[in-house]
């Protein structure tokens, strides 16, 4: 299976991003700032967002549970949090399978 040797970084996605939408980077940049800046803040909320084609972010409440000290072997509770979960779209998953 042949694997990238390192993710795209934020400056590689904009110059693809700005050559997809055949605008220039700024505009480019602008717009996967606002697209981070929206789904932060509506997953943060407790809401969830779908990102067509690529899949669903959303935010899950865990309630308070049982945990183990791994060094202690002691059990202890630990405070009900929240869980960001990020659901691949099978459009995506059947592509990479392909």
């Amino acid at each position: 299976m042949a694997q990238a040797a390192k993710p795209m970084t934020k400056t590689q996605l904009v110059a693809t991003l700005a050559d997809e939408m055949g605008s220039d980077k700024k505009t480019a940049a602008a717009a996967l700032d606002a697209i981070a800046a929206v789904v932060t803040r509506e997953v943060a909320s407790g809401g969830a967002v779908t990102l067509p084609g690529i899949g669903k972010v959303a935010c899950r409440a865990r309630p308070e549970r049982m945990v183990r000290n791994p060094q202690t072997q002691e059990m202890m509770s630990k405070p009900a949090d929240k869980q960001v979960k990020v659901t691949v779209a099978k459009a995506l998953k059947d592509s990479v399978n392909a």
